[in-house]
């Protein structure tokens, strides 16, 4: 029996104009309350309307990472499974939580979320996995 790969991807929402160290800051807030290494994480991913936001696309080149645009159908699909419910975030995304619909989008359908996201500095985080409960 072969093992299962888990991935554990960091997914986030933000303000326009977020700065890299804005973005980091918020990831780290949410590994330490999962107990995770930065060295863990297999993708940073977000919404499409923030593919070209500079502080996430800097954010993913210093820690080695692609930063995942997450797919509509997959964001719509993950939507019905996000923890926290943001009218600020259903008002520009569509989606309850960005951060959270784009950690499960790129984990896909075995993903599931840690906990909600984080809010930090005019980020939001959340990490969602593959793996199963321990």
């Amino acid at each position: 029996m072969a093992l299962e790969e888990t991935m554990i991807c960091a997914g986030f929402g933000a303000r326009k104009g977020v700065t890299r160290d804005a973005v980091l800051a918020a990831l780290d807030a949410a590994l330490t309350t999962h107990d995770i290494a930065r060295d863990r994480l297999d993708a940073v991913a977000t919404v499409p309307r923030k593919r070209d936001e500079p502080g996430l696309t800097d954010a993913a080149k210093a820690l080695g990472l692609p930063l995942v645009i997450a797919d509509v159908a997959a964001l719509q699909a993950a939507a019905t499974h996000c923890l926290t419910r943001s009218e600020q975030a259903r008002s520009a995304t569509g989606l309850p939580s960005a951060s959270e619909a784009s950690a499960l989008a790129v984990c896909g359908p075995a993903g599931r979320l840690l906990g909600p996201r984080i809010t930090l500095d005019g980020v939001t985080c959340a990490i969602a996995t593959t793996g199963r409960k321990s």
